[in-house]
């Protein structure tokens, strides 16, 4: 018997520090923009590929990483996907210029997308007790990293410079690997099939959400419109491809007789479009119109990413009481109130009403999360949990892929409010779009239609 199977929690704080790198570095980039943009004189669209390629990334390796954890094993990948982040950190250090960057941020995505699937495949065969405390640490890992990441990027730059925000990758590294050396349990390798793994579709997929984003920024200027043209025919052949497929990478014909299942989908890629839209818009127009340094956004983004982590225990409790009705309708409500109470802060106005509407904003957030994936389970059988968990991630991705793009479209030249307003206006269809489909959840005592 391993000490990692006697000793759990020592499993968690292991593969903890690892699984919290990906959304340490999704977040910490948010304040970080701003400083890229004057290094490399970019445009905020050219910066927002900074955030869009790490999404991409994730989108596309995350679902298929559990099935290359069971064919190289759960340790072997979890170490691997250390060294690539390892590497990925180093090298960024180092880049010349945007694209080397870009294929850095890709290369750290690929690397920290394997750490999360194989630390569930550990958790799931080698604790036996206490499988929900394990799960529960694992993600406060992930929740606290994600919150306090533009106040932990925003302290790096007053301290030093971007580079600082790819460095503090390597104490979790370090830690995390030389840990795991001694750790984690042996995981036996399974058959490995490369076959099994969906290579044209996940191209296929990148594909079509690329040409959409280089569709959705060239409307700053000269509309592309051959993108969008491009996109919808990628997608169209993705489908086909895909419902042919033994093992696609997005099981199309699950979606397409699950109705209700797809709807919760598409209302989490709204919602994280929202959200995602002030987590990395907000800091530019701290930094680039209300003079505040990195360091005091970090702190000011908070009462928008720390309020979450303050709201889920109560939403845990309401989705317990009355399902995930009434917690998705106080998540719809304030997030659409944050929104419109955004078109009534201008450049005059005192930076606590921004914060208090920030926090408001982040109350959402605490809602919609956790009701959304019990939104889901209601919706899907029992030994469809994984892979519908899997989908409901890359809803969050595609969310703030689509956020980056919205805001490249309108933070164009000198930043100002009036641009802030517009792009609230914007967020204002998504939030009508999902509080219709919050209306449209069952109730607790109504009985939601599960596809056979």
């Amino acid at each position: 018997m391993t000490n990692a199977i006697k000793r759990p929690w020592l499993l968690v704080v292991t593969i903890g520090l690892g699984t919290l790198l990906n959304p340490l570095n999704s977040s910490m980039i948010s304040v970080a923009l701003t400083r890229l943009q004057d290094e490399f004189s970019l445009t905020f669209a050219a910066a927002s590929w900074l955030v869009s390629i790490f999404y991409l990334t994730s989108a596309a390796a995350q679902p298929v990483m559990g099935k290359l954890g069971d064919m190289f094993g759960a340790k072997r990948l979890f170490l691997s996907g250390l060294a690539i982040s390892a590497l990925a950190s180093l090298l960024a250090v180092f880049s010349p210029n945007l694209m080397f960057l870009l294929i850095c941020r890709a290369l750290q995505a690929l690397g920290s997308s394997t750490l999360y699937p194989s630390a569930m495949l550990m958790i799931r065969g080698h604790v036996t007790q206490g499988q929900g405390k394990a799960l529960a640490g694992l993600s406060l890992f992930a929740t606290t990293s994600a919150a306090f990441g533009p106040s932990i990027g925003g302290f790096l730059l007053s301290w030093w410079d971007w580079h600082a925000i790819f460095l503090i990758n390597f104490p979790f590294i370090i830690v995390s690997f030389s840990l795991s050396l001694f750790i984690l349990p042996n995981t036996r390798s399974g058959r490995i099939d490369l076959r099994r793994i969906d290579f044209s579709g996940i191209g296929l997929f990148a594909a079509a959400i690329v040409t959409l984003i280089l569709g959705l920024l060239s409307l700053e200027k000269d509309p592309a419109w051959f993108m969008f043209g491009i996109s919808a025919v990628t997608a169209v052949v993705f489908y086909l491809y895909e419902k042919r497929k033994q093992e696609p990478f997005i099981d199309v014909l699950t979606l397409k007789k699950n109705y209700n299942t797809t709807l919760v989908y598409a209302q989490f890629i709204c919602i994280s479009l929202v959200y995602y839209t002030y987590f990395f818009g907000l800091p530019a127009y701290l930094q680039q119109v209300r003079g505040l340094d990195e360091q005091k956004t970090g702190l000011v983004m908070l009462s928008l990413a720390g309020m979450g982590i303050i709201i889920a225990p109560l939403t845990g409790k309401l989705v317990d009481r009355f399902g995930a009705k009434v917690p998705l309708l106080l998540g719809a409500g304030t997030l659409t109130a944050g929104t419109v109470l955004m078109l009534t802060f201008h450049n005059h106005s005192p930076l606590g009403w921004l914060i208090a509407i920030m926090i408001i904003l982040g109350m959402s957030s605490g809602f919609n999360n956790i009701s959304m994936q019990r939104a889901l389970f209601e919706q899907v059988r029992a030994e469809d949990t994984g892979s519908a968990s899997g989908l409901f991630q890359t809803s969050r991705y595609l969310g703030a892929i689509l956020s980056s793009s919205v805001l490249g479209i309108f933070f164009t030249g000198a930043m100002t409010i009036d641009q802030l307003h517009k792009v609230a206006v914007v967020s204002l269809i998504f939030c009508a779009v999902v509080t219709g489909l919050s209306i449209r959840i069952p109730g607790r005592n109504q009985r939601p239609a599960v596809s056979p």
